[in-house]
């Protein structure tokens, strides 16, 4: 009976009002496990052996490591630093936020914009992935799961192992239960076939926000054959996200979520995602770091670092220019940092060091709908 009240009650929830409700719930939850500050601690180290800047981390142990890696990377290389070395600039990352500081999401979404032809989207994909696209397109199929069987074997065979060899024991796998609900309730559970075999999987989901329709992609999930061998991957997943687009574009929907990534502006999985036309957005992330920079350094630092951080509810970027680097190394650093969907862009320099990075940066966001604000930081 309990089960059937909270599906009756569900079927009366819109999905905008279910994605605002799980909106407040989620801003609560992080809340109040921020405030268990008993959980806390407070630990100086660097990311890497020579690194000229410490990192002050105070919050949650187990928020530690996500500390490391906004700042780090992926193989970040912690070294505990003596408290009393204070020749070392301090970047301080807390849990707490303190003037001055830069408020740092932990993820961002991709999001593509829709209400536009097929053609148009994908002419801001490079000429050879809309050559791969060309050339598979007719060897793929998507279709919804058409039983029980298949949402099981979806999510033992596709969707689990897949999660597991990406992320190893840390994986946040999808319960099963939730699997079944969203593929037989308000989401919906694709399969992708390639020469009619099974090779991968979408999980999705509607959510409406301000009054616009996301279809929001929940996890992909892909056999052992493919996620085993990167070339065959590569090929499956960009085919998958975009059959995933190409539904929600013909369904109406105003914008296609193409997933969460760690919000660090060179991170590998965004600039992949931004390649295919995702914009940086905030949608399903509610939780941040907040970073205080050096007092000195912080065109170096920021360098080293770009940040992403939010004004509100827009996302800037923070990016460093240091008087020493070259035409060529500014090129090459920042050729694939060009985002939409952001707000305004900071540039960290020395005072006139960087006009000429400016006018780059205008010509850059020139044929975007909406550029961003660019404004120059004068920094030491």
């Amino acid at each position: 009976m309990n089960a059937k009240l909270k599906a009756m009650a569900r079927s009366f929830i819109s999905p905008s009002m279910r994605y605002e409700l799980r909106t407040v719930s989620d801003k609560l939850r992080e809340t109040l496990a921020r405030a268990c500050f008993w959980k806390w601690e407070i630990a100086r180290f660097s990311l890497r052996q020579q690194s000229p800047y410490d990192i002050l981390y105070v919050g949650r142990k187990q928020q530690r490591e996500m500390a490391a890696l906004l700042i780090g990377g992926k193989d970040p290389s912690p070294v505990e630093r003596m408290a009393g070395d204070a020749k070392r600039p301090v970047v301080v990352v807390s849990e707490l936020p303190t003037a001055g500081a830069l408020s740092v999401p932990h993820f961002v979404s991709a999001v593509v914009p829709l209400g536009r032809p097929l053609d148009e989207i994908i002419a801001r994909y490079d000429s050879e992935l809309r050559r791969t696209i060309r050339k598979n397109r007719p060897l793929y199929q998507m279709r919804p799961v058409a039983s029980d069987e298949e949402i099981a074997m979806a999510d033992r065979d596709l969707l689990r192992p897949y999660a597991t060899a990406r992320q190893g024991s840390r994986a946040a796998q999808f319960p099963t239960e939730e699997v079944f609900r969203l593929a037989k309730g308000y989401g919906r559970l694709d399969l992708i076939t390639l020469n009619g075999e099974v090779v991968a999987c979408h999980l999705g989901c509607e959510v409406i926000r301000g009054g616009k329709r996301y279809w929001s992609t929940l996890r992909f999930g892909y056999c052992e054959s493919v996620f085993s061998d990167a070339k065959k991957l590569r090929e499956v997943n960009s085919m998958t996200t975009f059959m995933t687009l190409e539904w929600a574009l013909a369904n109406g929907f105003d914008y296609h979520d193409i997933g969460l990534c760690v919000a660090r502006p060179d991170d590998g999985l965004l600039k992949w995602k931004r390649r295919r036309g995702g914009d940086v957005d905030t949608l399903n992330n509610h939780a941040c770091l907040f970073v205080r920079l050096p007092a000195t350094g912080q065109a170096d630092f920021l360098w080293e670092t770009p940040l992403f951080a939010m004004e509100g509810n827009k996302v800037t970027l923070h990016l460093g220019l240091p008087a020493e680097a070259s035409e060529e190394e500014i090129a090459s650093r920042y050729q694939e940092m060009v985002f939409g969907g952001l707000h305004k862009i900071y540039l960290y320099s020395a005072p006139q060091a960087g006009e000429a990075f400016l006018q780059t940066l205008r010509n850059r966001y020139a044929g975007f709908p909406s550029p961003p604000i660019l404004q120059q930081v004068a920094c030491r």
